[in-house]
């Protein structure tokens, strides 16, 4: 097994000392894809430095968020981290229009959320990620007026800033 792992780093090496170029290219990959995950990092971090510590009393077991979002990485860590600081409720995710209004569209939802991601996208007045034919060129005004249409009681919340989700979802929510 060793020498299974010496000989292919040698290859390694030797396919990047064959090709500078690709061994540039997928150093410069590998860079980004850190600086991704690095920025993923500070933002859950953000998202944490907003919460405050779940009160026993706080149930939102029986309700459910549905969050916009752009990034499906970000979607799967925060509807992880989310729920035991906002009572437990379940969080249902979208980064893709148009599943984003095959749920809307499927039930009744308690909140519904744009991720700052989206948000930001918003207002820098450029097409958020994951849009649809219909919704191309859409702003956050927009998808906001869809969801009134769909679901005329439902809360929305937006925030361009990671820090705010769990007080304005805590708020939406009715939780102290």
């Amino acid at each position: 097994l060793a020498a299974a792992s010496i000989t292919s780093s040698r290859l390694s090496a030797l396919g990047a000392m064959a090709d500078p170029g690709q061994a540039a290219a997928d150093a410069a990959l590998k860079q980004a894809e850190q600086a991704r995950n690095s920025a993923r990092d500070r933002m859950m971090a953000d998202i944490g430095e907003g919460a405050t510590c779940a009160n026993d009393a706080d149930d939102a077991s029986s309700k459910t968020i549905l969050v916009r979002g752009c990034d499906p990485i970000m979607a799967e860590r925060a509807g992880e981290m989310l729920p035991p600081l906002l009572g437990n409720v379940n969080i249902e995710a979208a980064t893709q229009d148009d599943r984003f209004f095959e749920l809307l569209e499927s039930k009744k939802y308690d909140a519904v959320f744009f991720a700052p991601g989206a948000c930001r996208w918003s207002a820098a007045r450029q097409p958020i990620p994951g849009g649809n034919a219909e919704t191309a060129g859409w702003s956050l005004d927009d998808y906001r007026v869809k969801v009134q249409q769909l679901q005329p009681s439902t809360k929305v919340v937006e925030t361009c800033e990671e820090k705010e989700i769990v007080p304005l979802l805590r708020q939406a929510l009715g939780l102290r």
